[in-house]
């Protein structure tokens, strides 16, 4: 039963890790890889990447997107995973259920639409609550002060539903006496919460966070390239976005495939640093 899973990460996963060495080469897609000619020193486009003028201002907005979002969106699930699970009520917890996950299906595209009608500058539904309050109107998608709250907000707001599916899914899993012992001697709903519910599922949540940190340099590049526009490069600009337009557009495979290979060296660095140090506080991966 496994060799089906095993034969799709091999063929899709594995084999194309062969095009790594696109980033030692002055790839020519009429050449192909292996008659492409090696770059001159080997670390040419590293080299240009780390030496761009961008550099700093792209991992700076990349690092702070990243943590914005792995900060912000870990606590919301889990509320809405004890809330479900605390409610008495079986139809309420099957439509908010219901209604929290299906955000997670929109692509951004449709997301970045329901974004402009609430929070356009123009004619914007939010914006026009304001104005009617006899304020000015908010450029919230134009304005570097407000463009990485959008993201985040938009991004709690599409997966909330999602994430909360696994913790309750952990949260089912605990074994229903421990509540019972708590109710007889007395413990109240928060604090069976606190010292029973966070803690059986305290494994769920760092095994997450451990995996989140290996995509700590995407910070999302569907939603910021939808997001984005030139007013907010400053803030909004991303490394995925930069290779975008500098590595795929104006063609250079080899920048692009550099960028890549280091964001993923840093990434399994991370996950590797974050389970040492959960496998300390009893969790981790392996």
């Amino acid at each position: 039963m496994l060799l089906p899973l095993m034969a799709w990460y091999i063929i899709f996963k594995y084999v194309p890790m062969y095009g790594v060495i696109i980033s030692f080469k002055d790839y020519n897609i009429m050449s192909g890889i292996g008659g492409s000619d090696w770059a001159n020193p080997w670390y040419k486009y590293f080299e240009m990447f780390f030496s761009s003028p961008y550099f700093s201002q792209l991992l700076t907005n990349t690092l702070l997107i990243s943590c914005y979002k792995l900060i912000f969106s870990t606590i919301p699930p889990i509320l809405l995973a004890v809330l479900l699970n605390e409610s008495r009520s079986i139809h309420l917890k099957k439509w908010v259920q219901t209604l929290s996950y299906m955000p997670h299906f929109l692509s951004w595209v449709i997301v970045y639409g329901i974004a402009v009608a609430f929070f356009s500058e123009t004619n914007g539904l939010i914006n026009r609550w304001i104005s009617d309050l006899g304020f000015d109107a908010i450029p919230f998608l134009n304005a570097p002060e407000w463009f990485r709250s959008v993201l985040v907000g938009t991004d709690i707001w599409k997966d909330l539903g999602w994430g909360a599916i696994i913790y309750i899914a952990a949260i089912a899993g605990i074994d229903p006496s421990l509540y019972e012992a708590a109710m007889m001697d007395g413990a109240g709903r928060v604090r069976r919460i606190w010292s029973i519910t966070l803690p059986g599922i305290a494994n769920v949540i760092v095994l997450l966070l451990i995996l989140r940190l290996g995509y700590i340099l995407d910070a999302g590049f569907d939603q910021v390239f939808m997001f984005y526009n030139i007013r907010v490069y400053s803030v909004g600009d991303i490394i995925d976005t930069w290779v975008y337009r500098t590595g795929l557009e104006q063609l250079n495979f080899s920048m692009a495939s550099a960028v890549g290979l280091f964001k993923s060296v840093i990434g399994m660095a991370l996950v590797l640093a974050a389970n040492k140090i959960a496998k300390r506080w009893g969790g981790g991966i392996w």
